[in-house]
């Protein structure tokens, strides 16, 4: 039985609280002490979560320039604990078009093997491949979360995966999975264009001249660019198929077969694939421009025209704005933001740089309008409670996200998780966080014990009362919160009530 287990009174709780917070404040630096709460409720909208080392890093070097850092990062290195893990993880180092093709043939063989019961445990082994490559792209995701330096990259990165969904049980999108956050969503429209995830998520692969698919082109219309009610018409929608057509996905090792005429047309990068014999070389009119039929060059002039058309502009503008500002962001904010957007060429760290700086934004951190989803609430949980002890095993996070129906990857549709209050704040929802709350704030939950056969659970304690809460967190919460965490019995009971009180979620 633990000491914290066996206790039967409460002045001794009380007691052993006390000495806890005494050695935790001893070890915290001293910086965070000196932060006034608008700069901590800065650092918490800004990253994946408040924690003493981060608050300790604005006070040393001041709101401005760490606004700057965070939206002009440097290539600053994970901790080394977290890069030995991810260096670690199978094929990380592997071209992902050697892995997508590898898997590719598994399939093929697996579906050729005659006898049923050896064709359904090939399957298996097959799926299980799959599986184990999406769990480690989610580790990867949620190490970066949790350690990165430049956090605000980390949320912009979550922020565009969920811009351009993608579903991971379609197809073989899981084994590309992990590139297509590394590599596309940080390059944006362009680079999810070309990356075959995007193109068998959204059927692109089946466009072809006479057999249209219109599916990508009108959710990059409606989702990804201008936005529904925009202006664009049926008609535009199927210009941007035509020119779409050929645009799809081919990890075979042999080029295709094509006419002389066609050959010098071809387009192979990895997975992707233009296929000039599959494309519609017919003239179009799109969004009011006249597009000559000439092959992949028509797709980059249809996406300089859709990145530049001030609806796209207005529509990541009120996206952005939602995300960190409030559910309903002023139209006055978001048109700065779009004119930002319009005047740079779509830089998006102006962008933010507008946002960060408005007086509507200012406004919010004062009275913690934003409600956290369940990936932000997670994420800064175990920030919170662990700073910099780097966690083994992310399974526990992974399994937590999906009971809370915001799994990483996990979303069936392209529009993406919500990103309003209202998807995530309901009674079902909050009694799950309560049990996520006590499972973190009661011990290491896991976390702490590598995800391999025999491993030990390292012993670890959240930390969640230290010297940041006293200095700072204190003077936020409410009375009624304050006198909920003063009937704590046990360190554990205490780290519960906090992770589970109205200012924590939001």
């Amino acid at each position: 039985m633990s000491i914290t287990a066996s206790l039967g009174s409460r002045s001794v709780a009380k007691f052993l609280i006390g000495a806890i917070i005494g050695l935790v404040a001893c070890r915290q630096p001293a910086q965070a002490a000196e932060l006034a709460a608008q700069d901590v409720a800065l650092l918490d909208r800004l990253s994946w979560g408040v924690n003493a080392s981060s608050a300790a890093h604005l006070r040393e070097v001041g709101v401005e320039r760490w606004l700057q850092e965070q939206l002009h990062p440097a290539n600053v290195a994970l901790p080394p604990a977290v890069r030995a893990q991810i260096e670690a993880m199978p094929d990380v180092h592997r071209f992902p078009f050697d892995i997508a093709a590898a898997f590719d043939l598994q399939a093929k063989s697996a579906n050729q093997v005659a006898d049923p019961e050896q064709r359904r445990a090939a399957q298996t082994v097959f799926q299980q491949g799959m599986n184990d490559r999406v769990k480690q792209a989610a580790a990867r995701t949620i190490l970066r979360a949790l350690y990165a330096p430049d956090q605000l990259r980390e949320r912009m990165t979550w922020f565009w995966f969920n811009h351009f969904n993608v579903f991971q049980y379609k197809a073989m999108i899981r084994v590309l999975l992990g590139d297509y956050e590394d590599h596309a969503i940080r390059d944006l429209l362009a680079a999810t264009l070309h990356h075959p995830v995007m193109l068998r998520y959204l059927d692109n692969a089946d466009n072809a001249a006479g057999h249209l698919n219109e599916n990508y082109a009108r959710e990059i219309m409606e989702l990804h660019t201008m936005g529904v009610g925009s202006g664009y018409t049926q008609a535009d929608v199927e210009a941007l198929a035509r020119i779409l057509t050929g645009v799809g996905v081919d990890f075979a090792s042999e080029d295709p077969k094509l006419k002389p005429e066609l050959q010098s047309q071809l387009v192979r990068e990895g997975g992707f694939e233009f296929n000039p014999a599959r494309h519609d070389y017919g003239d179009k009119t799109f969004l009011g421009h006249q597009i000559k039929g000439r092959g992949l060059a028509e797709v980059d002039e249809a996406l300089d025209i859709l990145c530049r058309h001030p609806a796209t502009a207005t529509h990541i503008a009120r996206q952005l704005a939602t995300y960190f500002v409030s559910d309903n962001p002023s139209d006055a904010l978001v048109q700065r933001m779009a004119q930002t957007f319009q005047k740079t060429d779509g830089d998006i760290a102006a962008v933010m740089s507008t946002l960060v700086h408005a007086p509507e934004f200012t406004a919010t951190l004062k009275d913690g309008a934003k409600f956290k989803d369940p990936v932000l609430y997670v994420i800064s949980a175990v920030r919170l409670a662990y700073d910099t002890k780097v966690i083994l095993n992310t399974m526990p996070i992974q399994g937590w996200l999906n009971r809370l129906s915001e799994g990483l990857f996990n979303h069936e549709t392209p529009d993406g998780y919500s990103m309003l209050s209202t998807a995530w704040n309901g009674p079902g929802q909050m009694m799950l966080r309560f049990e996520i709350a006590r499972a973190i704030g009661s011990g290491s939950a896991g976390l702490f014990k590598p995800n391999e056969p025999n491993a030990v659970d390292q012993p670890a304690f959240p930390q969640v009362m230290n010297a940041l809460y006293f200095s700072t967190i204190r003077q936020t919460l409410s009375p009624t919160t304050l006198a909920a965490l003063d009937q704590a019995v046990s360190p554990q009971d205490w780290n519960t009530l906090f992770l589970s009180s109205p200012e924590f979620m939001h």
